[in-house]
């Protein structure tokens, strides 16, 4: 092979060794000083090409197998044929510039990993695969945002959206979407209320509770399961640890979380479940006080954010990442503190209300929110229809609901509507099948499933 020693153009060959697409022993590869662009480059036959930092091509028309193993820009669009393959080695990077499309003939391969191994260096338009919550995720320049496929072939247009309010040994349903009353869902096992609650797009849970059996009322550990879409009774799916009455519950799209509650005294414990078996509990982890009476927690697809508690001390909101089994760090300040407080959330945003506070004390007739990604202080949101606690919390991914709940000496049947990115007073949804306090409430789509 002939060696340049002259300048060519723009560029200039070095140490006299050109290993371009040949294995002759002794050749290095082509390296380049300056800049050069071309217009068009086809690679036939297994090529392996290392490229330099600055190289920009018009348009990369790959023919069979190609492997990167340094830098590589295109501000034209990439075919990948049938039967081919790019490989880009970690220790490369490819830069797109304003590419109209990228063809896969047959195969694409994202990165895997979890949460954790997501590493730091992150760039708009990034894609892997998420073990931890089993989706595909982008990251669109401020956060992973995670694509999630629902099938749902027996409703056109689509029924996600359900919502479920269980307690006292009923299940009653709201399609969130639409105004209206709730309407008979199915019957729980037990006669339950005050318990946690958690759902994922398929299966929604009721995590202990009090259960106030004629002559010897208490606390009850067990755990039942309905699946969302289809109207039937509860069925048994384990037990809860210490957390039965009050604990307030989590989930993203994998994992079910019960934090807090117990009697006769709360517990710090967080107890978790898979959706997709069924068994009693793994001890997971623990909150930063021990706390009770709580009804559901604000969720993304990573984090949750625990509200308030019993008692004047639990004017604070907790937050964990869901898939790690390490304890929650103190988030923010609630406006109040607060008990019996009901929390929506999408990915971005939770909203909590429907409380009572022991400082003033009495019910409170507002909801608050913040930014789960973020801490601080929780700000004002709207006014409440009426004032009134213990109540139960449900939503889609644009609406949130609070039904039921304590107006002293009596209960309500009736729920409120907010908008969840916008601030403002709710409004009337409708109302649920009784009057009744200490409900919990599942969805199945919340902000901690990850999708749009």
């Amino acid at each position: 092979m002939a060696t340049f020693r002259v300048g060519i153009g723009s560029f200039n060959i070095q140490d006299g060794a050109v290993g371009f697409g040949t294995d002759t022993d002794g050749l290095g590869n082509l390296k380049v000083k300056g800049v050069t662009k071309t217009t068009d480059i086809k690679v036939s036959g297994a090529s392996t090409l290392t490229r330099y930092s600055g190289f920009a091509a018009d348009n990369i028309n790959q023919l069979e197998n190609i492997t990167l193993t340094s830098e590589a820009g295109t501000i034209g669009d990439i075919v990948v044929g049938v039967g081919t393959s790019v490989i880009i080695s970690s220790a490369s990077t490819v830069t797109v510039g304003t590419v109209e499309s990228v063809s896969i003939g047959t195969h694409f391969s994202p990165p895997v990993g979890g949460i954790e191994e997501r590493g730091q260096d992150f760039v708009e338009g990034m894609m892997r695969f998420n073990t931890d919550l089993n989706t595909m995720e982008f990251y669109n320049g401020n956060e992973w945002r995670q694509f999630t496929y629902r099938q749902d072939l027996k409703n056109s247009p689509t029924s996600m959206g359900r919502g479920i309010i269980s307690g006292y040994f009923i299940n009653e349903s709201v399609q969130v979407s639409t105004q209206g009353n709730s309407i008979d869902f199915g019957r729980l096992t037990n006669s339950l209320y005050g318990s946690a609650s958690a759902s994922s797009s398929t299966r929604g849970m009721v995590m202990g509770g009090w259960g106030p059996t004629p002559g010897s009322p208490g606390q009850d550990l067990d755990v039942e399961y309905i699946t969302m879409a289809s109207k039937g009774d509860a069925i048994d799916f384990g037990a809860d640890n210490s957390g039965g009455w009050g604990s307030q519950g989590a989930s993203d799209s994998v994992r079910a979380l019960s934090a807090g509650g117990g009697y006769p005294s709360a517990t710090t414990d967080i107890d978790l479940f898979i959706f997709s078996t069924v068994g009693s509990h793994v001890d997971y982890a623990d909150i930063t006080a021990a706390r009770s009476r709580g009804d559901r927690a604000a969720c993304s697809p990573v984090r949750a954010v625990f509200s308030g508690g019993y008692g004047p001390t639990h004017r604070k909101y907790d937050t964990k990442i869901t898939a790690s089994s390490g304890n929650t760090t103190e988030f923010g300040d609630m406006l109040f503190g607060n008990r019996l407080s009901g929390c929506v959330s999408d990915h971005t945003r939770g909203v909590a209300g429907g409380a009572y506070t022991d400082e003033t004390p009495g019910y409170l007739g507002f909801y608050e929110s913040f930014t789960i990604a973020s801490t601080g202080v929780a700000v004002y949101f709207g006014e409440a229809t009426m004032k009134t606690g213990a109540r139960a919390s449900t939503q889609n991914m644009v609406r949130g609901l609070f039904g039921g709940g304590s107006i002293s000496p009596t209960q309500t049947n009736a729920i409120d509507m907010i908008t969840i990115q916008t601030s403002g007073n709710a409004t009337d949804f409708g109302d649920l099948t009784r009057s009744q306090h200490s409900l919990c409430g599942m969805c199945d789509s919340h902000g901690g499933l990850g999708g749009y």
